[in-house]
């Protein structure tokens, strides 16, 4: 099974590089964060048409995540449970693939940095980290269903300086700081693996690079999307691997897709 992450940075403005992506690789999963478009706006008729089942959660001109699948698919969670949220961050299905069922959740986790015009506005951090607590007391439940569990998104969170091509640059960004970081790390703590690195040590791995400033060209990068994978699911896989084509595209997303494949 291949399973991948990828924030779109809207759905219908990057149709055409999905549509062509995924004839390209053809994953059977597909967890995408930030489409940008209320259910009724979702191209559905296009993507179905390549063969995928899809589940959805939109939010007019923001966040907004979705599943899509070649396999059968059953709706568990629209937004965090036991966390009340006006924003589409958290897309929880169940895929039967091949006899197995899987628990898989499309993530878009805050930013948390302030408005530019109000820097000492800490509300969007205090937003931030209540979230990342109920993902991890989300993250833990689903550990005592003993099914194969990914959780795969844009976490906007840079776990190591070396997922960040200036580290110094980024201390004070909510992104970066301690305390998020922790909360990614307590994930690890309960049993979840981080897809890339359990194959790639040191690698690079960056996913995002910013349009500005010719970031992909000089591959000032950062890597804030991964694939977190239960025990179960990490003991069948196979290759974890940034497919940086989609962000060499005309008129991309600002991030990349993250490819991993299952036995």
């Amino acid at each position: 099974m291949k399973i991948a992450t990828y924030n779109v940075n809207s759905v219908n403005a990057r149709l055409p590089n999905i549509l062509k992506w995924l004839e390209k690789q053809k994953p059977d999963v597909v967890l995408l964060q930030e489409i940008k478009c209320e259910f009724n706006d979702f191209p559905f008729l296009e993507i179905q048409s390549l063969g995928y089942n899809i589940k959805v959660l939109g939010q007019k001109s923001y966040n907004g995540v979705a599943v899509l699948s070649r396999y059968k698919l059953k709706l568990i969670a629209e937004n965090l449970p036991d966390f009340p949220d006006e924003q589409a961050r958290y897309l929880e299905v169940e895929v039967s693939a091949e006899g197995e069922n899987y628990r898989v959740a499309s993530v878009y986790l805050p930013n948390g940095n302030p408005p530019y015009n109000n820097p000492d506005d800490d509300s969007r951090y205090k937003y931030k980290l209540n979230w990342m607590a109920a993902l991890y007391k989300r993250a833990e439940y689903l550990l005592t269903l003993h099914n194969p569990v990914i959780l795969g998104g844009d976490f906007n969170v840079i776990l190591e300086s070396d997922d960040v091509y200036n580290p110094e640059e980024y201390r004070n960004n909510a992104l970066f700081r301690p305390e998020v970081r922790k909360r990614l790390w307590a994930l690890q703590h309960i049993g979840y693996y981080d897809a890339f690195r359990v194959l790639h040590n040191s690698k690079i791995g960056y996913t995002f690079w910013d349009y500005a400033g010719g970031a992909l060209h000089n591959d000032l990068g950062m890597r804030i999307d991964y694939l977190f994978l239960s025990a179960k699911a990490a003991d069948k896989l196979i290759s974890c691997e940034v497919d940086k084509l989609p962000r060499q595209s005309d008129k991309p997303s600002d991030h990349t897709a993250l490819i991993a494949e299952l036995r």
